[in-house]
This record gives C-alpha cells, sequence and structure tokens, in this order.
C-alpha cells in the first residue's frame, strides 16, 4: 500500500487520534481537576467538526474514520456519565439506562447501515422514520441536539465543584443544566426510535437473506 493511500495517515484520521489522547487526557483528570478535564474534553469535541470538514476538503472520507469517530464520541460521554454515576450516586440508573440507549442504538444503527452497504451512518432513506430523516438531513437540528446532550451532562459535572457564573440570582451552570434537560432526555428518546429503525432494518436483511438461501436451496 502506497503512502499515498494508507487511510490510517489521512489528515481527518490523524485529528481522530488527536481526539482520542485529549479525551483521554479528559478522563483522568475528570474526578479531581474539572478545568483540565473540562478544556481537553471541549477541544476534542470541537476537533469533531474539523475531522469532517478536512475528509470533504481533502476527499478522504472512509469507513475507518466514521467508526472512529463515532467510537470517540460514544467513549467520551459514555465516561463523562460513568464520573456523574459518582458524583450523583442518586442518579446512577438514570445514567446506566442512558449509556445503555447511547451505546446500544448507536451501535445497532451503524453495523445495520454497514451491512446495507451505505456509506455514512447519517444516510437515512426516504423509506425510513420521517423523524430520523429530519434529524439526519438537518445540520441545524443535529447540531443543537448533539450540542444540548454534551451541554446537558457537561453542566451537571461543573455543577459537582463549582455553581459558576451567577446571573439573576441562578448559577450559570445551573441554569444551563435546566435548560438543556429536555434536550438531553428527547435526544435519548430518539436514540431509541434509531434503535427501533435499525432493528426494522436488520430484520428486512434476515428475511431477505433467508429467502435468497431457500431459493438456493
Amino acid at each position: 500500500m502506497s503512502s499515498e493511500e494508507n487511510i490510517f495517515l489521512f489528515v481527518p484520521n490523524l485529528i481522530g487520534y488527536g481526539r482520542i489522547l485529549l479525551a483521554i487526557v479528559s478522563f483522568y483528570f475528570m474526578p479531581t481537576n474539572h478545568i483540565v478535564s473540562s478544556w481537553c474534553y471541549i477541544i476534542s469535541g470541537l476537533l469533531d467538526a474539523f475531522d469532517g470538514y478536512a475528509a470533504r476538503y481533502f476527499n478522504e472520507s472512509t469507513k475507518f474514520g466514521a467508526i472512529l469517530d463515532q467510537l470517540t464520541d460514544r467513549c467520551g460521554t459514555m465516561c463523562l456519565l460513568v464520573t456523574l454515576s459518582y458524583f450523583y450516586p442518586r442518579y446512577m440508573f438514570l445514567f446506566q439506562l442512558s449509556m445503555c440507549i447511547d451505546i446500544a442504538c448507536h451501535w445497532i444503527y451503524l453495523h445495520t447501515t454497514l451491512l446495507q452497504g451505505k456509506t455514512s451512518h447519517k444516510f437515512v432513506d426516504v423509506a425510513e422514520n420521517p423523524v430520523m430523516r429530519v434529524y439526519y438531513t438537518s445540520r441545524p437540528v443535529l447540531f443543537c441536539m448533539c450540542a444540548g446532550n454534551e451541554l446537558f451532562y457537561a453542566s451537571l459535572y461543573l455543577l459537582h465543584f463549582t455553581e459558576g457564573p451567577v446571573l439573576g440570582g441562578l448559577s450559570l451552570f445551573r441554569a444551563v443544566c435546566y435548560a438543556t434537560l429536555p434536550v438531553a432526555i428527547i435526544k435519548s428518546l430518539i436514540a431509541l426510535l434509531q434503535g427501533f429503525v435499525a432493528c426494522r432494518n436488520l430484520a428486512i436483511i434476515d428475511v431477505k437473506e433467508r429467502e435468497a438461501a431457500t431459493k438456493s436451496q
């Protein structure tokens, strides 16, 4: 394989490796140093937009990069939720549910799209659910939902250490937490719908494969 065709050295994938390193540093400091951890987490998240831009600019979109991107996002949120489970043990069960929904639904959806031969986990057929179509084809909607979900968990994390600036008698972090809670709930519901759509499509694949196997016998 020539160096030009080594996908592991494509620019967006190199950015992805940087995201992983920043995430690991964030995880290490997460229980003790909210400043270092937050900055590393934020920068890792912001680089998510840059690797997508780089993939389009350099025409270096790959299945490896797409999966790397998804895994980094999912692992980042999961590790943050693990930390929140220790900070807020009373709500540990809810954090556990959130992790299970996020990981399971995204995994089965991505796996199903790969089985269908799609080029991106964000590809949506016309026949699929209209809510999913809007969610994945409208960049403003997708950005607001993902950002709102991350802001909710991030504000919960920061509240464990500090209330932050106080505006109008309400701390900034607490205000963000209250404002983004509905977004986090809606995003979990969308993830469940995503899992349902994936299960339906996976069942269709199974039926077609069984029909093909029966005809070949």
